[in-house]
């Protein structure tokens, strides 16, 4: 189990912050970092709004956080911009004598939400039951230290969008079916781009405790727990239709947390790296529509001006539980540290800790 030390003030943010004004908290932020210098460190979501990604030391999709919290041996406290589980990670990858800290614990997120420890483990054992010792799991970061823990004491791995492909490659060199938690949309579309026709894909109903598929069961390769990213999720095919509609040579981008029918009538589809990348190498004048987090396409508009480039739908609304980190958030946790107080401070449990690094180091071995 995850275990959050220390934490008198849960939630709360004190009244103080609430009335300081942007000027005075950046100003903030800016003399503790030069008060702490190398002992901070602040790695920060591409999904984090403009207030706090200023201020990032690292800034990256999962897997460049995971490997900038991996790699650093230096600073003392890492106060981590980003959501629940992400903080967790870094914290499981750092050393004993560093100190992750969650400026706002309510920082959760949705999909990670969708898969307990309770529900997997009684899914393991009826799939067991059913496919035998063919069954290795893969665990998208997007969940918590106990399912990473699980993955990894069954022979699993971590994945990230970025490294998706290449995980599921390698899982099929050690079984013959796969059981990927949490997100149903990563798991079908890599699985689709490596040649795995939907027929032989299965979906793992996690309230109803069964599997849901037509046909034989021996024909299983891919077994999608019913989970899901809320921002993702809510880009349709109709969005798609419309910016066909109204801009016959804009090209369509998204993340492959979209469902399966958006992914396949975009022009490109993956991780947020590599939409940051195509974006970054497109040419001048080029039209784009891209299907991700708010927050992130808005610093995209902003940093490519000589492109003309649109949220896939204009409807869509940030990340909410990434945006509970906010600047007050990070003047609070800056100032507990440099007060010599306790709080924020995000702890996975050792026994938790090593068998997630099972999973976590097999996944950062292969990137």
């Amino acid at each position: 189990m995850t275990s959050i030390c220390n934490l008198p003030t849960f939630g709360m943010l004190p009244e103080k912050y609430r009335h300081m004004s942007r000027e005075e908290m950046e100003n903030r932020v800016r003399e503790i970092k030069e008060q702490l210098g190398s002992e901070l460190f602040i790695p920060a979501h591409h999904y984090q709004k403009d207030e706090v990604f200023q201020f990032a030391d690292a800034t990256g999709d999962s897997l460049q956080l995971a490997q900038a919290a991996a790699q650093n041996r230096e600073a003392k406290h890492i106060v981590f911009c980003g959501v629940h589980f992400m903080a967790e990670t870094a914290d499981m990858l750092t050393a004993d004598d560093q100190i992750v800290y969650l400026p706002d614990l309510r920082a959760g997120c949705s999909m990670a939400d969708m898969a307990n420890i309770y529900q997997t483990e009684e899914a393991w054992e009826k799939l067991i039951s059913i496919f035998g010792d063919t069954i290795i799991p893969l665990t998208y970061v997007n969940s918590t230290a106990a399912i990473k823990a699980f993955t990894g004491r069954n022979g699993g791995a971590c994945v990230t969008s970025s490294n998706a492909k290449k995980m599921m490659q390698w899982a099929f060199t050690q079984k013959e079916r796969i059981f990927f938690i949490p997100d149903q949309h990563l798991g079908r579309n890599t699985a689709y781009d490596l040649g795995i026709p939907l027929e032989q894909m299965a979906l793992w109903n996690p309230i109803a405790g069964e599997l849901k598929y037509d046909g034989d069961a021996e024909d299983i390769k891919i077994i999608l727990w019913d989970g899901y990213c809320s921002v993702h999720q809510g880009f349709t095919i109709e969005n798609v239709r419309e910016v066909r509609e109204k801009y016959l040579e804009m090209n369509i981008i998204v993340h492959p947390e979209c469902s399966f029918e958006v992914v396949q009538a975009s022009d490109y589809h993956g991780s947020t790296k590599y939409i940051v990348e195509t974006l970054k190498k497109a040419p001048a004048g080029s039209s784009w529509a891209i299907g991700t987090e708010m927050n992130l396409v808005k610093r995209i508009i902003a940093e490519h001006p000589d492109k003309h480039i649109i949220c896939l739908n204009d409807n869509m609304c940030p990340c909410l539980t990434m945006n509970r980190i906010d600047l007050p958030h990070l003047v609070w946790a800056l100032e507990i540290i440099v007060n010599g107080e306790e709080g924020n401070v995000i702890k996975v449990d050792p026994e938790t800790t090593k068998d997630a690094l099972l999973a976590l180091d097999r996944m950062l071995q292969l990137a």
